[in-house]
């Protein structure tokens, strides 16, 4: 041990003096740390930072840095301790992030496609929806104007656009009269849902009234329309431009009435 270390040794008690008188060496002569020797984490820091992980670990929720601070002693550097435990998470599987000001553990970006799953979610149709439905089926090719007719409402912008969005009816072309009305008809998508070799498997009238979906004492005359949803136009029909617009640009306008949909 070089003059200089002697210099830096601990200081001898008085055990240790008298060892010396015996010509033996003191207990324990432990130099300190070299200034170019990196001291480790206190045990201190330690522990607030495991404090700082359990927190937002268990947290539903981001936490902010003044929700933390409360479990600190008053003056504590949290923004600091957060620095440090998001550097010390960089290059794991989860990262500490600071998303609308405040902390949580995501996902590392390169990693999310692991946890991405694909659902089916299911929809549950109104009953102005079903209504629009039963009326294309059977009246098809008919108008927005002619389904309103029959119903006796008005019928909301958003019902055609959500069977449309399911796929069961489909835009066929345009009415040859004032305002050039889109024509609305059903799909192979709506025959395979409900399990019909063709549209003329829908119930009949007796099925209907057998099933308790009409009055038992209908008006004199009533029948049930035979459905057809054979591809090809009508004579009043026309076929739709390239750049059809969406449903409602029809020309039919809009009433400014009619049912919420579900």
């Amino acid at each position: 041990m070089t003059a200089n270390n002697l210099d830096r040794v601990m200081p001898l008690d008085a055990g240790d003096e008298a060892r010396k008188d015996e010509g033996r060496g003191p207990s324990l002569l432990l130099p300190f740390p070299s200034k170019k020797m990196r001291p480790l984490p206190l045990v201190d820091q330690r522990e607030k930072l495991r404090i700082l992980e359990a927190l937002l670990f268990a947290s539903p929720e981001p936490l902010g840095e003044v929700a933390l601070a409360e479990h600190f002693a008053e003056g504590e550097d949290v923004a600091a301790l957060l620095e440090e435990l998001k550097n010390a998470y960089a290059d794991r599987g989860v990262n500490l992030v600071k998303v609308a000001g405040k902390w949580a553990f995501r996902t590392a970006d390169d990693l999310a496609f692991l946890l991405e799953r694909e659902t089916v979610e299911q929809r549950r149709l109104s009953r102005a929806a079903l209504e629009t439905l039963a009326i294309i089926a059977y009246h098809q090719p008919v108008t927005r104007a002619e389904i309103e007719e029959i119903r006796g409402v008005s019928t909301s912008k958003g019902t055609l656009d959500v069977l449309l969005e399911t796929g069961w009816i489909k835009m066929r072309g345009r009415r040859r009269a004032p305002g050039r009305p889109v024509t609305y008809g059903t799909t192979e998508h709506f025959l395979a849902h409900f399990g019909f070799d063709s549209i003329q498997d829908l119930p009949g009238l007796a099925e209907l009234k057998g099933a308790g979906l009409l009055d038992s004492t209908l008006p004199p005359g009533f029948s049930m329309p035979n459905p057809d949803d054979a591809p090809d136009l009508r004579e009043d029909e026309e076929p739709l431009e390239d750049d059809e617009p969406h449903a409602e640009e029809d020309g039919e306008g809009e009433t400014g009435e009619g049912e919420p949909d579900a």
